[in-house]
């Protein structure tokens, strides 16, 4: 007797998570395949183009042969450009033999947790936060352990209540500044809290530092600059937003010295090496011109500022204005209505794609996410539907 396909499929597969916008862009899709109008406020993907000097790199690359395999760690010359400009930006000095260039920024954060956690053991991860830090918690059998950002805090962290969340069984602690989806940015003292932790019990930490570039308050920190941790810290980064690359899937790490090796055969059991090309316009997006980066940020201010705006004049709804990334959360819980029941009546009834809190945790809760990285006059349009949509 033939068996069920469902008991066919390996049983750490019911552990794994997914990214819900990737769901809800498909439910607003075949929306508008039925004809109706949906504004897109659901991904987190910047809405301008890859700079052209970057593209033309990757066409010179293409036509001078850089087609085949390549180093499963990266090509020599582009570690050696990421040593430069991630150690300039965080003020330390880098080493290239230690960056490991991935396709896209994901495996940075899977693969650190395959190479250092065991099953059993705890990880600490910010709640809400980017899904995939728990998923992937739970599927190797570790216990995920979140770390609630507080409204209240700017979606930044309580150190007392970081610290009651140690135990001898505690691994690795993820942090994300900027952060995904709330907007927030740690204070060095929240960065000296957490190092100290780290170092007393000798615990790694994991930094997701992709929207580096993408912050309008203030300047960016980061734990790796910060005396003791540069050995002790895993640099998450990588060319998706801060140059519209998210396409072209191109990340990095920036590992303590002896875990280069075992990312290194996890990254040639699965995917061999990053595509030789788009190295290449990697090492042209680093080294060129930052122009484009900096009219992206601009125009993100812009939008932020009148994104945040609007949603504070809707009633039932309050927001914080976001220092980094380029998301709003509103609470919404002055609406009456729980995340994910807003998140498709917005979808649904007022042809406004946005995201649950709860897509991000269970502390997102009362919360949506929406992206702004859309037209301005796309933005003002989905504020109205909103509030009509509610009044």
């Amino acid at each position: 007797m033939a068996r069920n396909t469902a008991d066919m499929v390996a049983a750490r597969m019911g552990l794994l998570g997914t990214e819900t916008a990737f769901e809800v862009l498909a439910r607003a899709k075949a929306l508008e395949r039925q004809g109706k109008e949906v504004i897109h406020l659901e991904i987190g993907e910047p809405d301008f183009q890859t700079p052209d000097n970057i593209k033309e790199a990757a066409i010179k690359a293409l036509r001078d042969g850089k087609t085949g395999y390549c180093p499963a760690p990266g090509i020599p010359e582009l570690r050696e450009a990421i040593a430069v400009d991630a150690g300039k930006r965080r003020g330390v000095s880098l080493k290239p033999e230690r960056v490991v260039v991935f396709p896209g920024a994901k495996p940075v954060m899977t693969n650190t947790i395959l190479a250092l956690v065991d099953e059993g053991d705890e990880v600490i991860y910010p709640n809400p936060g980017f899904p995939i830090y728990e998923s992937m918690i739970r599927f190797i059998g570790a216990k995920p352990v979140p770390l609630p950002l507080r409204e209240e805090k700017d979606f930044r962290f309580d150190p007392d209540e970081f610290r009651s969340l140690v135990t001898e069984k505690t691994k690795l602690i993820i942090i994300n500044s900027p952060q995904n989806p709330t907007g927030g940015v740690l204070a060095r003292q929240d960065l000296d809290a957490i190092a100290e932790v780290a170092i007393r019990n000798d615990i790694y930490v994991l930094s997701d530092e992709v929207y580096i570039n993408i912050i309008y308050d203030g300047k960016h920190e980061s734990i790796l600059s910060i005396p003791g941790m540069i050995d002790r810290t895993i640099l998450l980064d990588g060319l998706s937003k801060s140059y519209s690359m998210t396409g072209w899937r191109l990340g990095y790490g920036y590992f303590p010295e002896f875990l280069v090796q075992h990312v290194t055969r996890l990254n040639i059991n699965t995917v061999s090496c990053t595509s030789h090309f788009s190295q290449w316009a990697a090492i042209e997006a680093i080294t060129g011109p930052q122009d484009a980066v900096r009219k992206m940020v601009a125009e993100f201010q812009k939008r932020r500022d009148v994104i945040v705006e609007g949603l504070n004049k809707i009633t039932g709804f309050r927001c914080r204005t976001p220092k980094g990334a380029f998301y709003a959360f509103p609470n919404i819980s002055g609406t009456g209505k729980k995340s994910q029941e807003l998140e498709r009546e917005l979808l649904d009834g007022a042809g406004v794609a946005t995201l649950s809190g709860t897509s991000f945790g269970a502390n997102g809760q009362g919360f949506l996410r929406l992206s702004y990285a859309n037209s301005v006059e796309n933005i003002r349009k989905a504020l109205r539907k909103i509030e009509d949509y509610l009044s």
